[in-house]
């Protein structure tokens, strides 16, 4: 799954990367991204040809949902069943997304406990994670826009720490992703695909990033451990 990540780049910075025209939802540094918080999510507006960056919350609430409390367990979307399952299908042709960021921590089962890990590109640029968003309509008519993070199976990086990672596009796949008038199922599906291990680094962190509650540089501070054999690597 992902459950956690980073973006600490600027405004000015994502806004370039990701060709937005407008911004509705001023950035600032995040070391510690939750579910259920404000997250920025870069799609196409109802202006056509303006791409936006607005505030999503990170839950995906489906449109037919009776209950918003169905977001707390719809984080992520795996990407083998989302073109099957209720609650993504209809956003995976209508409603794709990305969300910007520079890295994200998935927890490394060990014997002595899970170990959280960071994992990011090794020129630490910015990416943009493979999305699904919806607007969920509360009894009082006002609207709730949530999003999910698309995952896939782990690349030769990450498989060693867990059996997911988000799926993150190639640059050259993000326009096709948030162009609505790509409807083929196939052809949507064919972008979500595991990040090259190559191109990623990833490294152990302290249990500090465990608490959401803690959100600064300190989350990103590598740590030493003992291997199996007792010397520290």
């Amino acid at each position: 799954m992902c459950g956690r990540f980073t973006l600490h780049h600027s405004t000015e910075q994502v806004a370039e990367r990701f060709a937005v025209q407008q911004v509705l939802f001023p950035l600032e540094a995040r070391y510690n991204v939750a579910p259920a918080q404000a997250v920025p999510v870069v799609a196409n507006s109802p202006t056509p040809g303006v791409r936006w960056m607005e505030a999503m919350k990170w839950g995906l609430v489906p449109f037919w949902a009776k209950d918003p409390e169905i977001g707390n367990r719809l984080i992520n979307a795996r990407a083998e069943t989302i073109a099957e399952k209720p609650s993504y299908k209809q956003a995976l042709k209508r409603r794709r997304c990305i969300l910007p960021g520079d890295g994200f921590y998935e927890w490394k089962a060990e014997s002595g406990g899970r170990v959280p890990h960071h994992i990011r590109r090794r020129d630490g640029e910015l990416f943009g994670f493979a999305g699904l968003w919806e607007e969920w309509e509360a009894p009082d008519g006002s609207p709730l826009r949530t999003c999910a993070i698309i995952t896939v199976p782990p690349n030769e990086l990450m498989a060693p720490i867990h059996n997911r990672m988000p799926a993150i596009l190639r640059a050259e796949d993000e326009a096709a992703w948030l162009d609505p008038e790509l409807k083929d199922t196939d052809a949507i599906l064919a972008m979500l695909q595991a990040y090259p291990s190559e191109a990623m680094e990833a490294y152990a962190v302290s249990r500090y990033v465990n608490a959401p509650q803690h959100d600064d540089e300190t989350c990103l501070e590598a740590v030493e451990r003992l291997n199996e054999q007792g010397s520290l690597f």
